[in-house]
């Protein structure tokens, strides 16, 4: 158990690192990672490129950098869309109950039943449609992909909640608010939600990296962000474009996947970090 709170620590480390990096990125003298220097194409890696450059010579550690900022950014805003929609359902679905969840969980479970990737499409279509309109509102691609990434993995995060405040409900202190004539609303804020803090920080710690995740995915097969615009996965399948029988500049996959795979990994631990001081904290009281 200590070595998994050292572990825990360390991968907070991690993620205020890279956090920190990523976020600083613009002030740190690092190079345009737009900028091209095509007589310096694929350069493997050195002193004066770390990461080695790709093939239209841009500096591949500063596009890593910047498309961590971006990956960040993304899976940020679009966690902050599934604890909304995910809270509000599983809320609602676990303090009423009766029809009331039966309706919300069997939609849940429908959606369940489309595949992400169909369901992410469909979404990505349908803002697509009113992409003049969402610029016009200062709302760029990559808030169209948070929003659709958000709109589809708040699942997990509603039966969490449905589960914990459906266990909550049933407590003494919240019949004795109910007797005092405290409204189902006051109820919720007050009392129930308040109290499941815990399992709610605790689920959307593990549902971030599962985000990034996604958000990779879908630039990989072109549905994410587009040129210039940088993240991860958008390197990631830069990448792998650029391999072929007569090149292999390995650097170009590795790094960004690498930096990828501590981040989500970093995310992973903390959460179950996180998840076994909560275990605790039930056993204890």
């Amino acid at each position: 158990m200590n070595a998994l709170r050292r572990t825990g620590r360390v991968a907070g480390f991690v993620l205020v690192l890279l956090a920190a990096v990523a976020m600083l990125a613009p002030w740190l003298g690092l190079p345009d990672p737009s900028a091209q220097d095509l007589g310096n194409q694929l350069a493997p890696p050195s002193g004066s490129h770390w990461f080695g450059t790709d093939s239209l010579g841009r500096d591949v550690f500063s596009r890593t950098i910047f498309g961590v900022r971006a990956s960040c950014t993304i899976g940020l805003l679009a966690a902050a869309v599934t604890l909304v929609i995910g809270v509000t359902v599983g809320a609602i679905a676990g303090y009423f109950g009766r029809r009331v969840d039966a309706l919300l969980m069997r939609f849940v479970d429908f959606l369940y039943g489309i595949p992400f990737i169909c369901l992410v499409i469909f979404v990505l279509a349908v803002l697509r449609d009113h992409e003049p309109t969402l610029r016009a509102h200062g709302i760029d691609r990559s808030a169209i992909l948070f929003m659709a990434v958000g709109a589809t993995t708040w699942l997990t995060m509603a039966r969490l909640v449905r589960n914990e405040v459906a266990r909550l409900a049933t407590l003494p202190f919240v019949e004795a608010a109910r007797s005092l004539g405290a409204s189902p609303a006051r109820i919720l804020l007050r009392h129930v939600l308040a109290n499941a803090v815990g399992v709610i920080l605790v689920a959307l710690t593990l549902t971030v990296p599962s985000i990034l995740l996604y958000e990779a995915f879908l630039s990989f097969l072109g549905l994410g962000l587009e040129p210039p615009a940088v993240s991860l996965g958008l390197l990631a399948a830069e990448g792998a474009s650029a391999l072929s029988p007569l090149t292999k500049p390995w650097w170009l996959i590795a790094f960004p996947g690498g930096v990828l795979a501590l981040l989500l990994l970093a995310l992973s631990v903390l959460g179950d970090g996180m998840r076994e001081r909560l275990d605790e904290g039930v056993r204890g009281s």
